[in-house]
């Protein structure tokens, strides 16, 4: 074989070695998406869902009127759980015949995270990521 052939076959399989872990590496590392799976604000945003008012009756005696938000993980999921808000306030209704006015000024994280995993036990279409409070009145 011909060196001068053989140089430039090397030269070109090189470079398009060194093009291809370059594109690899720019897929991998700075594709747009966060590595360690945390969604963008815009993401949160497109992906959230905002529950009617709840008002229920707590185990002394007080009311209570809240509304939550649900952040979801995909398109899909925020449908899921706009179809499933019977069941939210349900479910909700459920857990606040124990719950009392100090539950509310202090165990409003536990409230959440109680209700995020009933409702991801129902879920089919995705998750739920966060729930938020997003208004409270105790009366």
């Amino acid at each position: 074989m011909n060196p001068k052939l053989l140089k430039i076959l090397i030269i070109s399989l090189t470079t398009v070695t060194i093009i291809g872990i370059a594109a690899f590496v720019w897929v991998l590392f700075f594709s747009g998406d966060d590595s360690d799976g945390e969604l963008s604000l815009e993401k949160v945003v497109e992906y959230s869902y905002t529950t009617t008012e709840l008002r229920t009756d707590l185990k002394d005696g007080n009311f209570v009127l809240i509304q939550f938000q649900f952040v979801t993980d995909s398109k899909k999921a925020k449908e899921e759980i706009q179809m499933r808000e019977f069941q939210v306030k349900n479910e909700f209704i459920k857990e606040s015949v124990v719950l009392t006015e100090e539950d509310f000024k202090n165990n409003l994280a536990e409230i959440e995270d109680n209700l995020k995993t009933i409702m991801n036990e129902q879920m089919n279409e995705g998750k739920i990521t966060d729930v938020y409070i997003v208004s409270k009145v105790i009366q």
